[in-house]
């Protein structure tokens, strides 16, 4: 059983106006790297693992994170507000960074408007790859636009809906979410965010965390959608972003010209539809298929013709076909001009005859 849920209200969390200097998460040495034990025959000096171990449930081994990012502790101002850097800070997303305000890398959750030096980097800074990993996990792929997290090894103490407010209270800090999706008795859920920063910074902050009962969450990416109305509605929203990205850095006075001269082909189109009505009722050299072939042409032209250039494909088609009226009456006025002279009559006496040497 799944439970599914458009989150619309806005669960992006307030910042105070005035940011402070970031503090210092943690000191140096707090945090202790704690490893499972390995359970093995053989040592591995390549991968500085056992190998033959129990692998039944490799996640299972995870240690749960031993700290945590609270917004509102913990953004503030750093070196990077001067300096003028876009990416945050990883540590600061787990919650361990050491630095606070000398920190090289932003303390405050990722905009939706901000747009990124290098699109193949996450807002860590990061490189992308081209294809994600077996698991989902890691920084994620660049061919790609994923705002969907996968969140795994729930503990369900109660129904649908109370398992999905808990998720919902723990991942809106990150970000502002679109919807959430609760898979009941399978311990999944999946979370969409309207920005893929914000999915990229929940996925660091939440791993090895957990909700309320104290479990070990596994958070990846999701798969792609098989959904066919939901990929539909995706290839709509990239486009939307595309053409307003475009209209942002278009010169307002390009695009009021582009409007002018489309409208200007527009009204010369009309009359050359007025000027052609005109003419149908003359009676010219043309048959009237001929006519009403070209007159369909006219009216009714090819989808698939798009203008190349300023004019458009009807002006275009229209001034081809006054170009060859204009070129059949220029060859009509030139064969009349042309007639053959009439043949010269020879005189009575000079007639067909044969000559001398014929009778011999």
């Amino acid at each position: 059983m799944s439970l599914s849920r458009v989150v619309v209200e806005s669960t992006k969390p307030k910042l105070p106006k005035k940011l402070k200097p970031a503090r210092k998460q943690v000191k140096p040495g707090d945090v202790e790297k704690k490893e499972t034990v390995q359970t093995g025959k053989e040592y591995n000096i390549w991968y500085n693992k056992w190998a033959g171990g129990d692998r039944e449930d490799s996640y299972s081994n995870k240690v749960k994170s031993q700290t945590r990012c609270s917004i509102k502790r913990d953004v503030g101002l750093t070196r990077a507000n001067k300096t003028g850097i876009k990416y945050c800070c990883l540590f600061f997303a787990r919650g361990c960074c050491p630095y606070g305000w000398e920190c090289e890398y932003l303390h405050m959750l990722p905009d939706e408007s901000w747009a990124l030096p290098d699109s193949s980097k996450d807002c860590f800074a990061r490189d992308k790859f081209s294809d994600y990993r077996d698991d989902m996990g890691g920084v994620g792929s660049f061919t790609r636009q994923n705002r969907t997290l996968y969140i795994g090894r729930i503990k369900e103490t109660g129904p649908g809906p109370e398992t999905e407010e808990i998720v919902i209270r723990h991942f809106k800090e990150w970000g502002e979410m679109e919807k959430i999706r609760v898979l009941q008795y399978r311990s999944v859920a999946f979370v969409t965010y309207k920005s893929e920063l914000s999915a990229q910074f929940a996925k660091e902050a939440m791993a090895c965390q957990s909700l309320d009962n104290d479990e070990i969450l596994n958070v990846r990416w999701a798969t792609e959608d098989p959904n066919p109305t939901s990929k539909v509605e995706e290839k709509e929203r990239l486009e939307e972003i595309g053409r307003a990205a475009i209209q942002e850095r278009m010169d307002p006075k390009i695009v009021d010209a582009m409007r002018a001269v489309r409208a200007l082909e527009d009204e010369e189109l009309l009359e050359d539809e007025d000027q052609l009505d005109t003419e149908d009722v003359q009676p010219t050299e043309e048959s009237g298929d001929e006519r009403g072939a070209k007159r369909r042409r006219l009216e009714a032209p090819d989808e698939s013709q798009k203008p190349s250039g300023l004019l458009s494909a009807d002006t275009i088609e229209g001034l081809k076909y006054f170009a060859e009226i204009r070129q059949r009456q220029q060859g009509a006025a030139s064969i009349v001009k042309r007639a053959p002279a009439p043949p010269q009559r020879s005189n009575g006496l000079a007639l067909d005859y044969g000559s001398d040497d014929d009778d011999d």
